[in-house]
């Protein structure tokens, strides 16, 4: 017989051990001479450099602000208490996967990764205790509090923080089912110049939520939606929606009259056997349609699989279609898609797509050759049943970038693909993620 492996199952709930920066708004400033004249540039000339810098990373501009009171006196403060300012959000950063099985709110830290330039960053952040992650959008977090239901909105380098109300009385109302809000997904949008809201939407369910920053209580947005993919973007939200044999693009948030924006193309088959994404990329929106080609005898099934992409023109609401990416590279997925330059990563390869299938969680598909490839059969820690291999480290940047679009494995410190499904034989994981589970409650309304 041959000799077993030593388990190495993460165990959820433990603290994750190691250096950690601090954050960036508590770091030291360190005094410029007076007469070295940096300190006294011209206001203009401030104003050129933080404008560029605001257009790459915020990071960059709270650095700059950091360095003398003279530019300090004369930018704006990072730190907006209403977070309305988008180009103040930490926009273009991700955030990493230990993958230790250790939940980033158990942590209370995060690993971030800026797609553009490569930058990592690890920051602690206090306030993940006693929350739990429900979405990203533009780098800004999005928590529900394990006790009151309570949201917050959190910018993860300037520490500011957007409460909203408590979901206890939609939840009784509306949703109803714990295990929905278990899955609770939302994303950021613009209420209006001043103040942002929290869209909010439950798997199980159907329901759409909302609710402005200042405002007592949540709304009811949309009803019996049954939603494949939800897109964030330039403020407003974004989906698709399937009913019965057609696909549309809808407009959640802010509700309009007219909220379907165009109707996807029926010309791939059956679109029960289709998947379909919005991503944005390159300051616009796409939708890639996967679907099954053509089977023919002798070919691989797992080479039936083929994507169509579209250019959605907002104000036409036309699907243009798209037959090159470029230098860039789709990670897709139903809870979160993403766009990166493919020319800032090396490792990603351009023009592709990178997706996942049931038996193969990191699939690369060549939008040039038509042709796909698997990634992970070398890093597969199960064979379905019990486990053959420890951890193969370190990931891969695609191993990151696909982990963060699956937000379900992300928020419990596991690399997506390594355990896009668990076995029975992983009992001691299985029993701490249903303990952290367990941690989630909702305090019921008192009787009148």
């Amino acid at each position: 017989m041959g000799k077993k492996l030593p388990p190495s199952t993460p165990t959820a709930g433990r603290r994750r051990k190691g250096p950690s920066l601090a954050p960036l708004s508590a770091c030291k400033r360190r005094r410029i001479h007076e007469a070295s004249g940096w300190a006294s540039l011209p206001t203009d000339v401030v104003h050129l450099v933080t404008s560029r810098l605001l257009a790459g990373d915020v990071v960059d501009y709270i650095v700059f602000r950091a360095v003398c009171s003279g530019w300090r006196s004369c930018t704006s403060d990072a730190r907006d208490p209403t977070l309305s300012k988008p180009d103040l959000w930490p926009r273009g950063w991700v955030a990493l996967c230990d993958g230790d099985g250790v939940r980033p709110d158990d942590a209370g830290e995060i690993g971030f990764f800026h797609a553009r330039t490569a930058r990592r960053l690890r920051v602690r952040l206090p306030e993940l205790l006693r929350h739990r992650i429900v979405g990203f959008t533009q780098g800004l977090i999005i928590l529900l509090n394990k006790r009151t239901a309570a949201v917050r909105v959190l910018h993860p380098f300037t520490r500011v923080v957007v409460d909203l109300p408590s979901l206890v009385p939609v939840f009784h109302d509306a949703v109803r089912n714990r295990n929905s809000l278990l899955d609770m997904n939302a994303a950021v949008c613009s209420a209006s110049a001043t103040s942002i809201a929290v869209v909010a939407w439950f798997p199980w369910t159907h329901v759409v939520i909302g609710a402005e920053a200042g405002r007592p209580t949540w709304e009811v947005l949309h009803r019996g939606l049954f939603l494949r993919s939800i897109l964030p973007f330039q403020g407003r939200l974004y989906a698709t929606v399937g009913e019965g044999g057609s696909r549309k693009i809808m407009q959640l948030y802010p509700r309009s009259p007219h909220p379907v924006l165009a109707h996807v193309p029926n010309n791939f088959g059956d679109p029960c056997l289709c998947s379909y994404f919005l991503v944005e990329s390159g300051g616009r929106v796409l939708l890639a349609i996967r679907h099954l080609t053509a089977q023919h005898c002798g070919v691989d099934p797992f080479q039936q699989n083929a994507y169509k992409l579209f250019a959605l023109d907002i104000d036409r609401g036309e699907l243009i279609p798209v037959n090159c990416l470029g230098g860039r590279a789709l990670f897709l997925s139903r809870d979160r898609s993403l766009s990166v330059s493919a020319r800032d990563l090396p490792s990603v390869n351009s023009n592709s797509i990178y997706f996942s299938l049931r038996r193969d969680p990191v699939v690369v598909h060549s939008i040039r050759t038509g042709f796909s490839e698997r990634l992970a059969v070398t890093c597969q820690i199960h064979d379905g049943k019990d486990r053959i291999r420890p951890s193969v480290c370190p990931f891969t940047i695609a191993d990151h970038l696909l982990t963060y679009c699956h937000p379900h494995e992300w928020t419990k410190g596991l690399m997506f693909h390594e355990y896009h499904s668990i076995p029975e034989s992983f009992e001691e994981l299985t029993k701490n993620i249903k303990a952290k589970n367990s941690e989630l409650r909702i305090p019921r309304i008192a009787a009148r």
